[in-house]
């Protein structure tokens, strides 16, 4: 049995599509990360960033217990599993996959991330900000809309872990200061992978817990999100035990 720490964020979502997708039985184990959760001991040892999503896998390698953190290698590991066409075995098909992938975990959600940040979060609005990261995030798209404009998907023309990754963070294209009716060739993509329904079983995931509110965090829950409690975390120890 897989466990999947999850909560309702682009990053988790990519885990539970990719899960319903490879027909893989799961249970979800909430980690509320506005609540803290996510910086419990036992979370800590199997995700030592303090971020979800992470798995466990009861029968992993030889039959033995693996635990996993950082979303892009849960996607390798568990494609890898059922030997997933998702994650092509050829190398060709397969390196076309992870050069997608790759750009999704170095490029797209953390530039794309901040762009959410600065619009939406932020206690103030930095004008320096907000036009770095949403110009940012329209050179993503078009680079996005130009790929998918020579190919069906973005590993090539079959429907990968690319496609899964990406998803989720183009879901909350508003967020990002972008419309997606600009872009043809991605709106076209969009509409695929949207009307997928493993897809829409891994977005229903926790979805009674998602904030539809559009209220910014306060409060604890800002600490444990942005602010004193996230920094805190993995901070050294003196020799007196306190944190230095």
């Amino acid at each position: 049995m897989i466990k999947l720490y999850f909560w309702s964020t682009p990053n988790a979502y990519k885990i539970s599509i990719l899960l319903e997708e490879l027909a893989l039985p799961y249970e979800i184990v909430p980690i509320h990360i506005g609540k803290g959760e996510q910086f419990s001991s036992e979370f800590l040892r199997i995700s030592p960033n303090n971020k979800i999503p992470a798995i466990v896998d009861t029968c992993g390698p030889d039959g033995n217990t693996i635990s996993l953190f950082e979303s892009g290698a849960i996607m390798i590991y568990l494609a890898d599993k059922v030997s997933s066409q998702l994650y092509p075995l050829d190398y060709a098909g397969r390196y076309s996959v992870l050069q997608w992938l790759m750009f999704q975990m170095g490029g797209i959600g953390p530039m794309l991330g901040q762009a959410h940040h600065f619009r939406k979060y932020a206690p103030e609005a930095i004008d320096y900000a907000i036009d770095r990261y949403t110009n940012e995030a329209h050179r993503i798209y078009g680079v996005l809309d130009r790929r998918l404009g020579e190919t069906e998907y973005l590993g090539g023309q079959a429907y990968s872990l690319a496609d899964i990754a990406t998803y989720p963070w183009l879901r909350p294209y508003k967020w990002q200061g972008q419309n997606i009716d600009q872009w043809p060739n991605l709106q076209r993509w969009f509409s695929a992978v949207r009307a997928r329904p493993a897809v829409q079983r891994g977005l229903a995931v926790l979805s009674d817990k998602v904030d539809r509110t559009g209220a910014k965090p306060d409060g604890e829950r800002w600490n444990n999100l942005f602010g004193d409690t996230q920094f805190k975390q993995g901070a050294p120890v003196s020799d007196s035990g306190e944190e230095s």
